[in-house]
């Protein structure tokens, strides 16, 4: 089962509740084929509504963010995965990176709120970052046309992808790489290295995370959508891996200037 890259907007949540049990798409939790319960489908959407009237009330336009996907904590991390929020006739929209289920490919999703919070999160609840104007003017017209971003997108995915390289691409790699190619000045056509060379130079500073020996040989044996092939051969003997995290992005965009403050939905 597949789902088209670009696909469409869901417009009500009725839409997501008749997708989600098919979706194979998933990013920032554990890949398990079960139909979600009642209590699930009713949290979930509970925070989508919740979700949308904090938004409402921000007067932002365009925002980041956040759920809690999976448990991260181990790794000193809450959130495990971020999409960029837009406002459009009065309805909020997402577009994100999502894993397919068990395989090492990738695709990126326009969807509703409602849908966005219905992957089974380790807890229901969610981190917003407001842009700026100045970014969310950049921003926004990419959102609404993303086929401007196809260059953007990597389909090879592994959650633990090195920040500074093309080879593979991760859910908040591809989100941080959109925003940094939204903010160059003058605009420069869309390129996953130039995007990288310009966050750099912005001072982005991705996170480093531990993993032992023997949880990496296990991880790769078993899971597709995991490697570490991408990362300096000094840093991954270590077991250092340098890769995008939504703290790290949220912490880039306050110290800045490009993003205010963080609010909590729960």
């Amino acid at each position: 089962m597949s789902r088209t890259v670009w696909h469409g907007a869901l417009a009500a949540w009725a839409g997501a509740l008749s997708l989600c049990a098919a979706s194979p798409a998933w990013a920032g939790r554990d890949c398990e084929s079960r139909a979600p319960t009642v209590q699930a489908v009713t949290q979930g959407l509970a925070l989508a509504e919740r979700v949308q009237l904090q938004l409402d009330r921000s007067g932002a336009d365009v925002v980041v963010l956040a759920r809690m996907g999976q448990d991260l904590s181990r790794h000193g991390l809450r959130y495990s995965h971020l999409g960029l929020a837009y406002r459009q006739g009065g309805m909020w929209r997402v577009l994100h990176k999502l894993n397919a289920c068990g395989s090492a490919r990738s695709a990126v999703f326009r969807e509703g709120l409602g849908h966005f919070f219905l992957d089974d999160p380790h807890e229901y609840e969610a981190a917003v970052l407001p842009l700026t104007p100045a970014v969310s003017e950049r921003l926004l017209p990419l959102l609404l046309a993303p086929e401007a971003l196809r260059s953007l997108h990597e389909a090879r995915y592994s959650m633990l992808s090195h920040a500074w390289s093309q080879q593979y691409q991760q859910s908040n790699q591809w989100a941080i790489e959109v925003l940094a190619h939204a903010m160059q000045l003058p605009p420069q056509p869309a390129q996953r290295a130039r995007s990288q060379r310009w966050l750099q130079q912005a001072g982005y500073r991705p996170a480093e995370i531990y993993l032992a020996a023997w949880t990496r040989l296990g991880a790769r044996l078993t899971a597709a959508n995991v490697a570490f092939d991408d990362h300096p051969l000094g840093l991954r003997v270590a077991g250092r891996f340098r890769t995008v995290t939504v703290e790290s992005v949220f912490a880039w965009l306050q110290a800045s200037g490009h993003g205010g403050p963080m609010f909590v939905v729960r």
